[in-house]
């Protein structure tokens, strides 16, 4: 695995683990740890399924404001550069993977590290975690995709009163929310993300990255484009080997064998 600076990777079999290494800093995203996971992110080696969490006691705090770039200009021109060049191609990245993608939220999930632990396909908090949108409290807008993302998931009014408000939203209230899919004991965070995560990486991975993108896609799509997009997801898939497998484990009435091809 590469060595990096402010991540850690490991790989559990067919799962790529990321840890937010910056436990000192609560995993404040800096512009290299945003370029760092990219990166891991696009070397996937064949890993099937991604585990995101945080080292230490909180999953990310949030940009790194020390570490914004940009020159010699304004601070508003260092954000908007640190944004485009950097924080949105790491959203873009987890949006675009073509395997499924699960967040272990420890501890404070604020700013970008909302928007980090919100892009998963699963996002799994422990009890004792919060999601917090706190740009108001510094004369700040949303970013990171929070302004798209947070209604899609949980409607315009709490979507507002998050960004507007800028409060913790504790973990147990995120899932009654429908904000995340699970909350659990602390100690028993990594285990349950780690037990999704293999479960999706023994699943038919290719069908599944296209449910990924077929699902973000119709978030801004009429039904008719949606119905084409599924379509041309199911000829994908149904030409696969995945599919092959599946039709022959189900007439021998045996579990499945996926091989994510």
């Amino acid at each position: 695995m590469t060595d990096y600076q402010t991540i850690l990777t490991e790989r559990h079999g067919d799962v790529l683990v990321v840890t937010l290494n910056r436990p000192d800093r609560l995993n404040a995203a800096s512009l290299d740890m945003a370029g760092e996971i990219t990166a891991a992110l696009a070397d996937l080696d064949g890993a099937r399924a991604v585990v995101l969490t945080g080292a230490g006691r909180a999953f990310c705090s949030g940009a790194d404001l020390q570490s914004r770039g940009g020159g010699g200009g304004t601070q508003g021109e260092a954000s908007h550069a640190a944004l485009t060049d950097h924080y949105n191609p790491l959203m873009l990245a987890i949006a675009d993977l073509p395997v499924p993608v699960v967040t272990a939220v420890n501890g404070p999930a604020a700013g970008i590290g909302c928007s980090i632990a919100l892009a998963a396909d699963f996002a799994v908090a422990a009890r004792s975690a919060y999601f917090l949108q706190a740009f108001v409290n510094i004369g700040l807008v949303p970013d990171g995709g929070a302004s798209w993302m947070l209604p899609r998931l949980i409607g315009k009014a709490r979507a507002t009163q998050m960004m507007m408000l800028g409060e913790k939203i504790d973990a147990a209230t995120a899932q009654g929310w429908g904000l995340i899919y699970a909350c659990v004991d602390d100690a028993a965070l990594l285990a349950t993300a780690m037990e999704l995560a293999h479960r999706l990486a023994a699943g038919p991975t290719l069908a599944l990255g296209i449910m990924r993108a077929n699902l973000k896609a119709a978030l801004d799509s009429d039904y008719p484009t949606a119905l084409a997009r599924e379509a041309d997801g199911q000829r994908r898939a149904a030409d696969s080997a995945d599919a092959v497998e599946g039709g022959v484990a189900f007439l021998q009435k045996r579990k499945a064998a996926f091989t994510g091809r």
